[in-house]
């Protein structure tokens, strides 16, 4: 999940390439223009349907294997008046998750509905043992998974010896086996054919709870009790939120989710959790992006599980009045300042470490990364800091805690080309005993270990990323849409880049190279580089994120994004740098 803004230079040299032309772009440009079709292309889009992203277009809730069933249980739970439990991750996705399926049950008039979020430093992840010990206390009829559970196989089985049904919602990858659940509903089954397997787990129970709707229409229960059937379109809004934030690929299915739910934010139609973690970040429910969603109000939720408990973030999203919801903001607006904190520290330290060991091309290809002290929560964070600029999948441990203090609980980032999860499944065959936990996705996963074995591991860790890259490979690059011209570099592109969204994981925000003069530079907020470039004889504000001063360099190669800068109600376009190289003179 993106947490603020990554550094502008990388540690490790990387090479600009342009993105190969696609297949479509001829047919596109007949009905927009050659750069947009140049874009659109290049990600696949072939021809202007693949670009509507009306709710007609939508996956249809019946297609997804076991949503059926579990709808049939929940409608019956709600009918017979029985408590309904959800039981959430720690992270946005999970919070929304637990929201969306308290929220829409209770409009659908279940009587008896209510979350639990386990504390992530006293429990861990997923339906353990220890939380259904501690959910049996609210005598629960029927727990429901959002965002976990396909891995608790004994979770399940110490739930239902005690009469709890349960229902799995979930995305992560399943293992070889599965828990024993009333209905197990996850568009990453094997025998799934979803076409969409890239559902957030919000995106999967509000699919679940689509059909849970449709079932209780059937049977006449909202006329019965002469209330309306809930809009499921008026939840997504925190569909968009848990799926943006929680970085999975925006297929068309999760665009069409993610778009809709923004035209309901900029329509003044968000709930109030959603509206006062805008305003505590500064953005305009107005003119939200995506991007908004992953860099600004994704880190605030996320900073209660990562720091707190997750419960302050639900409890916000739950909110039925703006105030109330703004004082909830307000205290994860201060988590996310003391989660800042932890991780500027964590990941200074953690760069001093890796300058210990050789990360030449030729070794370490998967870096672990450890230190006494660091906080749990914060870790991916750090993962994520150390691939990006070292260009290589890297893990970061933490103390698991009081609860195990013999366990090291670690969080890998992965790059392309190697899928994070098969490759710690590996190791956990090839090595048995090694690994104690782990589950995830391709690109980011969780592991726990012994911290006897750490070193062990970490030397297994390398050798099975270089089955998966060599060095070549796994050099950085830049992928870029190509050079712009200069007449090109307008606050038209830029409105019409953002327009033609939303972008995100796997449907890239546009990204443009080009050398430019330095006319002017100064650092901004402490940490930030303002630029005054030159492209020929037009000037162009720039920013770069988190990058020093740059002494003596008149001249740069940048990779770049197009975006639009409101300063005291004055439009003007800014290039944001991703990527500077400081070229010589001429």
């Amino acid at each position: 999940m993106p947490e603020d803004r990554a550094a502008t230079t990388a540690g490790a040299p990387r090479r600009i390439v342009e993105r190969p032309r696609g297949p479509g772009e001829r047919t596109l440009a007949r009905e927009m223009s050659a750069r947009m079709a140049r874009i659109y292309a290049t990600r696949g889009v072939e021809t202007t349907s693949d670009l509507d992203l009306g709710l007609s277009a939508l996956l249809p809730p019946d297609a997804l294997t076991g949503a059926g069933d579990a709808a049939g249980l929940l409608a019956d739970a709600v009918a017979a008046g029985r408590s309904i439990l959800f039981v959430g991750d720690f992270d946005a996705d999970g919070a929304t998750s637990s929201v969306l399926g308290v929220a829409a049950l209770r409009a659908m008039g279940a009587a008896r509905v209510d979350f639990i979020v386990p504390n992530r430093f006293e429990f861990g992840y997923g339906l353990t043992p220890e939380i259904v010990a501690l959910a049996l206390r609210m005598q629960p009829d029927v727990l429901v998974t959002v965002d976990n559970g396909i891995s608790s196989i004994e979770g399940v089985r110490a739930a239902r010896s005690a009469g709890v049904s349960v229902v799995i919602t979930d995305h992560h990858l399943p293992g070889r086996e599965l828990p024993a659940a009333d209905a197990i509903v996850n568009p990453n089954l094997p025998n799934c054919t979803f076409a969409s397997r890239n559902l957030a787990g919000v995106g999967v129970i509000f699919y679940v709870l689509s059909l849970v709707r449709a079932r209780l229409r059937e049977r006449g229960w909202f006329t019965e009790r002469g209330i309306d059937a809930p809009n499921m379109a008026d939840y997504l809004d925190l569909v968009a939120l848990g799926t943006v934030a929680d970085v999975v690929p925006l297929d068309r299915n999760n665009r069409i989710l993610v778009q809709q739910g923004l035209r309901r934010i900029r329509a003044g139609r968000a709930r109030p959790g959603i509206r006062a973690l805008c305003e505590a970040s500064g953005r305009a429910t107005s003119t939200l992006t995506a991007s908004d969603i992953g860099f600004a109000l994704g880190p605030r939720l996320n900073a209660a599980g990562r720091l707190d408990d997750m419960s302050i973030g639900i409890r916000c999203l739950l909110a039925n009045t703006l105030t109330e919801a703004r004082s909830l903001a307000t205290a994860l607006e201060e988590l996310n300042e003391t989660r800042r904190a932890i991780q500027e520290q964590m990941t200074r330290e953690a760069e001093l470490a890796v300058v210990g060991i050789d990360v030449g091309p030729a070794t370490k290809l998967g870096l672990c990364i450890y230190r006494e002290g660091w906080h749990q929560g914060v870790v991916g964070i750090v993962a994520g800091r150390l691939k990006d600029r070292f260009s290589r999948p890297t893990i970061a441990f933490a103390d698991a805690g009081v609860t195990a203090p013999d366990e090291l609980r670690g969080s890998a980032r992965s790059i392309a080309g190697v899928h994070i999860r098969d490759a710690l499944d590996a190791i956990a065959t090839r090595y048995p005993g090694l690994i104690q936990r782990f589950g995830g996705h391709a690109m980011a996963a969780g592991v726990s270990i012994r911290r006897i074995h750490l070193d062990r591991f970490a030397d297994a860790f390398a050798a099975e990323i270089a089955r998966w890259v060599t060095p070549e490979q796994i050099a950085g690059t830049v992928l870029s849409d190509g050079e712009l011209e200069t007449v090109e570099l307008e606050l038209s592109l830029a409105d019409e880049i953002s327009n033609g969204g939303p972008w995100g994981q796997g449907f890239p925000e546009p990204l443009f190279h080009g050398e430019f003069d330095i006319v002017n530079q100064r650092v901004v907020g402490e940490r930030h580089l303002k630029l005054s470039l030159r492209s020929q004889s037009r000037l162009v504000d720039a920013i770069a994120f988190n990058q020093a001063p740059l002494p003596e360099t008149t001249r740069v190669r940048i990779a770049y994004r197009l975006a639009r800068n409101d300063y005291r109600d004055r439009a003007t376009l800014q290039l944001v740098v991703e990527h500077l190289e400081r070229l010589p003179a001429r």
